[in-house]
């Protein structure tokens, strides 16, 4: 399918939701109950304002970042998101390639469609990161350690903000499961409740994680790998300096893209407290509400060190497979290029945060 006419990630989301069936759309769109923080999320970034500084030579821009110690070609990587097959036959496959393709990261989620290994052999070149759930089986989260760690993943992004799943109104409704066709590749080799099942995959999947986790976990997750772990779902400040004293490496601000607790803080709007909890320790990761170049500024004057995109490759996806999500990719890297020129900035990685503002009532 032709793409050249798609502007900007608004164009490919609009363009994904009428391709994809109801179920598939709502699955990939939705939020938790009513959707207010999935709303947030976007919108308040449009409380930010700049402020741009004039006369600066903005001939030569540097978008090179470093992500623990590894280097990314600009400040924009993949969010972990599940089962991208139902979006196209490829899935996170051809989202590996869009990614390596343009030096950027990727996270693979737990509820992966195609397995570790199989990226790992496919596309060696993609710097490539886990998110893990834990498992109320212990042996089966080492085994998922394992895995990643023979992929050559360079970190575990471990969700610390799924106790129990969020209500999902339109899975509900629509009944969503897992298609038959369908497995979760990185658990199809272990034992598992998945194995021995004949009801809704998905839905076992989520009966395995475990709900009694507590930053002492966090710290046996350490010792069982040499990979930094990253505390994903962080929103607050105390938690952030928890996970940091727990052995976290990182810290990646999340609320699940607004599909797990509906009402708390979008994303952004947090984002400068835990910046300050972390005082310069580790780096600070944002996903959630990322939709244009100035969305990515922002964050990055808020003190981020890069932005992780979840829906927006998707739609990218499954509106023309590996080419699309490289093509929002590269819509959001040239987006972020034009604001740091016309905003007087030349490197991303010293982005003042004088640079933002919020809005001011009228």
């Amino acid at each position: 399918m032709a793409t050249s006419t798609y502007a900007c990630v608004r164009d490919y989301e609009r363009q994904a939701l009428s391709l994809l069936d109801r179920q598939t759309g709502d699955f990939f769109y939705g939020g938790a109950d009513n959707e207010q923080t999935l709303s947030d999320n976007t919108a308040d970034f449009k409380r930010l304002r700049l402020r741009p500084r004039m006369m600066v030579d903005v001939s030569n821009i540097n978008m090179k970042t470093t992500l623990l110690g590894q280097e990314v070609a600009f400040p924009v990587c993949v969010a972990p998101t599940g089962i991208q097959k139902l979006a196209h036959p490829d899935g996170e496959l051809a989202m590996a390639r869009a990614s390596a393709s343009l030096g950027t990261c990727m996270c693979l989620s737990t509820g992966s469609t195609v397995s570790l290994g199989e990226l790992a052999e496919n596309v060696p070149e993609l710097l490539l990161w886990f998110q893990l759930y834990v498992c109320k089986d212990r042996d089966l989260t080492r085994q998922l350690v394992k895995q990643a760690e023979r992929a050559g993943c360079k970190a575990l992004v471990v969700t610390v903000d799924r106790p129990e799943q969020g209500t999902r109104r339109t899975s509900i409704t629509n009944k969503f499961s897992l298609p038959p066709h369908l497995s979760f590749k990185n658990l199809d080799s272990l034992k598992s409740p998945l194995q021995s099942s004949q009801n809704n995959k998905y839905a076992v999947l989520h009966t395995m994680f475990d709900n009694t986790l507590t930053w002492e976990d966090i710290q046996w997750l350490t010792t069982i790998t040499n990979l930094p772990v990253i505390a994903k779902g962080v929103l607050t400040g105390v938690d952030a300096v928890k996970a940091l004293e727990s052995g976290c490496k990182a810290i990646y601000v999340s609320n699940h893209g607004g599909r797990q607790l509906d009402g708390v803080c979008s994303t952004i709007s947090v984002l400068s407290e835990v910046v300050k909890a972390v005082n310069g320790r580790a780096e600070v990761y944002l996903d959630g509400g990322v939709r244009t170049g100035t969305d990515v500024l922002k964050a990055l004057a808020l003190g981020a060190r890069a932005v992780f995109v979840g829906r927006p490759p998707l739609y990218g996806l499954a509106v023309a497979g590996e080419e699309g999500a490289r093509n929002v990719l590269t819509i959001l890297r040239n987006e972020l290029k034009l604001a740091m020129q016309l905003s007087g900035v030349t490197d991303v990685q010293s982005v003042s945060r004088d640079l933002v503002t919020y809005r001011a009532s009228l």
